[in-house]
C-alpha cells in the first residue's frame, strides 16, 4: 500500500514539473518570435538606409503587438 501511494505522488510531481516546463518553453517561444520579428525589421531598415531610402519608424500599440 505504501509503495502505491509513493508512486502516485511521484506521478503527480512529474505532471507538475512537466506543466511548468511546458509553460517555460512556451514563454521562450513567444520571446523568440518577438525577437526574430524585431531583428527582421531592423535588418529591413538597415537595408533601406544603405540604398538611400527613407525609413519611417512607427510605434506599434500594445493592442496590436503579438
Amino acid at each position: 500500500m505504501q509503495t502505491r501511494e509513493n508512486s502516485l505522488f511521484t506521478v503527480s510531481e512529474d505532471h507538475e514539473q512537466n506543466e511548468e516546463l511546458i509553460g517555460i518553453l512556451n514563454a521562450i517561444a513567444i520571446v523568440s518570435k518577438r525577437l526574430a520579428r524585431r531583428l527582421a525589421a531592423l535588418k529591413r531598415r538597415r537595408e533601406e538606409k544603405s540604398r538611400g531610402g527613407k525609413t519611417y519608424v512607427t510605434e506599434q500599440s500594445t493592442a496590436t503587438r503579438q
